[in-house]
């Protein structure tokens, strides 16, 4: 199956994830700076899950760069990789209406667990569709900065009901160490 179809509609899902998270920013009720200070919160949990939702994008463009074609399994794979990012606008929300609170932080933490492993699943399930030859596979020989960011996650999940505010600087860190595009599929692609 071609996967130009996958891509466009995870383009538009994510872009729809981006719109959602942007539309909880209410406009402040006046014209000075002192309007805006109580909206700095929201706006830097926003600006951190667009940074996710930018992260998954962007990998998985890389991602698919790679993949040749794709098959059922790829595209329920997809799907559940979508569900679990598509719960980060929920998840945003609730951490900015609770002033990150132990709970909304952790079930946060939770939600970027899920859509780690979901992303961990979507490349096994490509792995096993291209078989022994995949290019996505040669390029996979260690798979350590996933297993780290799931170790970070867990480790954020329960450092949040302790101390909230270390949970996130977990979720930052992981951010950072995904913020740039998978280098080893960047290598694939140029041997090819």
């Amino acid at each position: 199956m071609n996967k130009s179809r996958l891509e466009a509609f995870s383009d538009g899902v994510l872009a729809i994830i981006i719109t959602i998270m942007v539309l909880e920013i209410k406009i402040p009720h006046g014209t000075n700076l002192a309007a805006i200070i109580p909206l700095l919160p929201i706006a830097l949990s926003y600006l951190f899950s667009f940074i996710y939702v930018g992260i998954y994008w962007n990998n998985h463009h890389h991602l698919f760069h790679i993949v040749k074609e794709v098959n059922g399994a790829i595209l329920w794979g997809n799907l559940h990789l979508l569900f679990w990012i598509s719960l980060l606008p929920f998840a945003t929300g609730w951490i900015d209406e609770n002033h990150f609170a132990s709970l909304p932080v952790a079930f946060y933490g939770f939600i970027l667990l899920m859509c780690g492993a979901s992303w961990k699943l979507l490349t096994i399930i490509i792995i096993k569709h291209e078989g022994p030859d995949s290019r996505l596979k040669d390029a996979y020989k260690s798979d350590y900065k996933t297993y780290l960011s799931i170790a970070l996650y867990i480790s954020g999940i329960t450092v949040a009901w302790f101390y909230p505010i270390i949970s996130i600087f977990f979720y930052v860190l992981i951010a950072v160490i995904w913020f740039i595009p998978d280098r080893r599929i960047e290598n694939k692609l140029k041997e090819h």
